[in-house]
């Protein structure tokens, strides 16, 4: 029971389909989405840097220094960079020693950070640095001032500018770029839903096609097809599927003819022993009753004629009572009878009330067919009797409310084999496989089974805890009124 609980909450196909199908939009659109934000904010963020950079440097190239300078020098210089700051204004600091000068009221920047310092004095082409200070993002720029010397080459002048350049512009356009991707992920997962729903439908509706063709054919209409569309995977399926199933449909036709052949073959044996048979039965007994005057050899030869007739007879009436099985043709004519006394009835016309004993409550009535109900407890009695050991014991049960009343035949031999028990009610099978000859048919309990189910009732065997087989019979007390029923499969 746990396997089916587990299969009833996992989702269906169809529910794993779309979350597939949106799970792939969504990983693809959120990557698309990283990666274009990406590309997008370094070409945002480096031509705002590549534009300043160059502007601070054509600035100071076109600057006219002299040294030694002084504190308000560098600070004119300082704010004439400033004005001239694109694509933002700048805030430009210098410094020149211990001298200090910048744009602004305050000497020195706390933007300016000590490792652009070191690389604007190591290179003399300057240097950049991207900063976030309290939130803010800023573009750093170091440039030292280089005075030039004509053969002698540039030489450093020991003044270093710095241009601070807050990016609020461009951080406002990255950002709108994400919120952007953000409210644009929901509406696009929204609309793959529907090519998600159409995909689904098209893998489904051919899974639906062969689902519904397997059950019709579970349920014997072996003539289901599929009908094929397309040439993809699925198709072949569908291909395959009706290829099968017209292997299979050949196949069981070819068995039921077999099988119909087989029935009408031991029916018209059988109808043509019966008459000969006959016969030899009436001739047998005329030599049974003069058997004692003849001689010993004689007489033994006589009576093993006689034995071996009275078992073909048996057999080619089995014969054509299990052929009426196998046609469908067997009816249940039923009658309300006292159970308890059918049952005694039964042991009294073989002559085995000595050999069995009974636990038959009286007043248990039932609607049954009082021949079919005969052979039932016959044959299960007389192989108690053949293959157990007496006590041989019948019981009856009556059913409880609705319940159906129950008959146990019980004896003291050995009991059945386990790997005989699953074969016991198989026509013709023996449980010892040496024993080639017995009293009966080998068409017995297979009798019996069927007339127990054209009862609508149910036969079992077992073993009981003590030792000795038991079979157990399970039939309704009433059946309605006596009318034809055919027999069960």
């Amino acid at each position: 029971m746990r396997f089916p609980a587990r299969r009833a909450l996992r989702p269906g196909l169809r529910t794993r389909l779309i979350a597939a199908f949106l799970l792939v939009a969504a990983v693809s659109a959120l990557t698309t989405a990283a990666l274009t934000y990406q590309s997008a904010r370094s070409a945002i963020l480096k031509q705002a840097q590549d534009q300043a950079v160059e502007q601070f440097r054509e600035q100071i190239a076109n600057e006219y220094f002299t040294l030694p300078t002084s504190t308000q020098a560098l600070q004119n210089a300082c704010r004439t960079l400033a004005r001239a700051g694109k694509p933002h204004p700048w805030f430009v600091f210098a410094e020149y020693g211990t001298l200090r000068a910048s744009s602004t009221n305050r000497p020195t920047s706390t933007v300016v950070t000590d490792e652009l310092r070191r690389q604007t004095h190591a290179n003399a082409h300057g240097s950049f640095q991207r900063v976030i200070q309290d939130g803010t993002p800023y573009l750093t720029i170091g440039m030292p001032v280089m005075f030039d010397r004509g053969a002698l080459g540039d030489q450093r002048s020991g003044v270093y500018l710095y241009a601070v350049m807050d990016l609020k512009t461009e951080s406002i356009t990255i950002d709108a770029m994400v919120s952007a991707a953000k409210n644009g992920a929901l509406p696009a997962l929204a609309v793959a839903v529907v090519p998600a729903l159409l995909a689904a439908r098209s893998v489904l509706r051919p899974v639906r096609d062969l689902r519904r063709a397997a059950s019709s054919m579970g349920k014997g209409r072996l003539d289901t097809r599929i009908e094929v569309k397309g040439s993809d995977e699925l198709a072949d399926l569908a291909l395959t599927f009706n290829e099968s199933a017209g292997e299979l449909e050949r196949s069981v036709q070819e068995l039921q003819k077999a099988e119909a052949r087989a029935r009408r073959f031991a029916s018209d044996v059988s109808h043509e022993l019966r008459t000969p048979l006959a016969g030899m039965l009436a001739v047998t007994e005329v030599l049974d009753e003069d058997a004692g005057g003849l001689d010993p050899d004689t007489a033994r030869a006589v009576r093993l004629i006689s034995a071996e007739t009275g078992k073909l007879a048996t057999l080619v009436e089995d014969l054509m009572e299990i052929s009426r099985f196998d046609a469908k043709a067997a009816e249940l004519n039923t009658d309300e009878v006292d159970v308890a006394e059918t049952i005694a009835k039964t042991l009294q016309r073989r002559h085995w009330q000595d050999r069995v004993s009974t636990e038959l409550p009286p007043g248990v009535r039932a609607m049954i067919d009082p021949r079919r109900f005969d052979i039932v407890v016959a044959n299960l009695v007389g192989n108690a009797l053949r293959h157990g050991s007496e006590p041989v014991t019948v019981r009856l049960r009556p059913g409880v409310g609705d319940g159906p009343l129950v008959i146990e035949v019980t004896d003291a031999g050995p009991g059945i084999a386990e790997a005989v028990l699953p074969h016991i009610f198989d026509r013709f099978f023996k449980a010892d496989a040496a024993r080639t000859r017995s009293a009966g048919s080998g068409l017995g309990l297979a009798i019996t089974l069927e007339n127990v189910r054209l009862h609508g009732g149910t036969l079992g065997a077992a073993n009981a805890p003590g030792g000795g087989a038991v079979f157990t019979v399970e039939l309704p007390t009433g059946l309605g009124a006596s009318v034809p029923v055919e027999a069960g499969p």
